[in-house]
């Protein structure tokens, strides 16, 4: 095994240069297997390869296969040898290649994973981080373009963080991998790319459990998580230029949810919308808004609107823009709350 944790320290220079949300992710899991060799990444082609999408690219170079392992194609035997990693004092940091393809790793997800520490009182945990690209945009088939985040969100001791820029994809994986409990850590494939941005390869964490504040408002709260922020602050753009101050926060985790960052939001602004590319019934929307009205029912203006994709499979791309909330329909659902009588 390679021990690169000193070398890798004595390198490792703060200096602050754009990087795409994918080459966040790839600085993150270079920084913490340099600081901790008990840090291993494992999963279909993510050491030769580099990744489907290249995230795990130069790992196996810099910290050997003992460390980075290529496994067959079989999504039950990674997720049931990362928990068998993880309670043996390992941090596996393990991806599955589309978030379609993670229904096989379930069991060990939902059955030994999220219970060990509960299963054992306290005698075992399991840090272990599940890495996969979310989402559709890409023009890939339906397996390939999911957004099923709140399956893992009902599951107890599970935590659920997506990131939506580069900043908060290099500080949250890294919190995750620090956690002594399993993440799942949910990546918007159409982000992968889109708009790089300054980062620092510093090594500073970003708080989990924490909503963000994006832009302050006072007549409406947008709340939105993913690839959707992306179409939320184009919206609130569009909804500034007529003078509306619209509040953009990122939920970030969306389990557990940072409550009470929204309620300050929603209680300021009496109006609310929520905007998820999953589907509407039974989504992280629906909790939020719920959770919203339990507690600030009396301070809201307006019914919160949910903007979400319809109830059906991922379609073919040449529907892609039907099936995804696009920026009209968020300044429709705008509209509604606004003008509430």
């Amino acid at each position: 095994m390679n021990d690169m944790t000193g070398s890798f320290r004595e390198s490792a220079v703060a200096v602050e240069k754009k990087a795409s949300l994918l080459e966040a992710v790839n600085l993150a899991l270079h920084r913490a297997m340099g600081e901790d060799p008990n840090v291993v990444v494992l999963g279909e082609d993510v050491g030769v390869n580099g990744g489907v999408f290249r995230a795990t690219v130069g790992l196996r170079e810099a910290f050997g296969f003992k460390r980075v392992i290529d496994t067959p194609l079989a999504e039950t035997m990674i997720g049931g040898l990362a928990v068998g990693m993880a309670a043996q004092g390992l941090k596996p940091v393990i991806e599955i290649q589309f978030l379609g393809f993670i229904y096989a790793a379930m069991e060990h997800l939902v059955s030994h994973a999220s219970r060990l520490r509960n299963r054992t009182r306290g005698r075992l945990s399991c840090p272990l981080v599940l890495r996969s690209p979310m989402g559709a945009g890409i023009r890939a088939p339906e397996h390939h373009s999911e957004s099923t985040e709140a399956l893992f969100a009902h599951i107890p001791g599970l935590r659920v963080v997506i990131p939506s820029s580069p900043a908060r994809a290099y500080g949250l994986l890294l919190a995750a991998i620090d956690d002594p409990d399993p993440v799942v850590f949910l990546e918007p494939t159409r982000l992968y790319r889109m708009n790089p941005q300054p980062l620092a390869d510093d090594g500073r964490r970003l708080p989990l459990d924490t909503c963000f504040t994006l832009r302050e408002g006072r007549d409406l709260t947008l709340v939105s998580w993913g690839a959707s922020l992306h179409e939320t602050l184009q919206a609130a753009d569009r909804l500034a230029e007529r003078g509306v101050s619209a509040e953009v926060i990122d939920v970030a985790t969306i389990k557990p949810l940072d409550l009470d960052t929204l309620e300050a939001s929603v209680r300021k602004t009496g109006r609310c919308v929520i905007v998820h590319e999953a589907p509407r019934s039974c989504g992280v929307g629906a909790e939020i808004a719920a959770s919203l009205y339990e507690r600030a029912l009396l301070d809201l203006q307006a019914p919160i609107q949910r903007v979400t994709a319809p109830d059906i499979p991922p379609p073919l791309y040449r529907l892609e823009h039907l099936y995804m909330p696009g920026v009209e329909d968020v300044l429709a659902a705008c509209e509604s709350v606004l003008n509430y009588a």
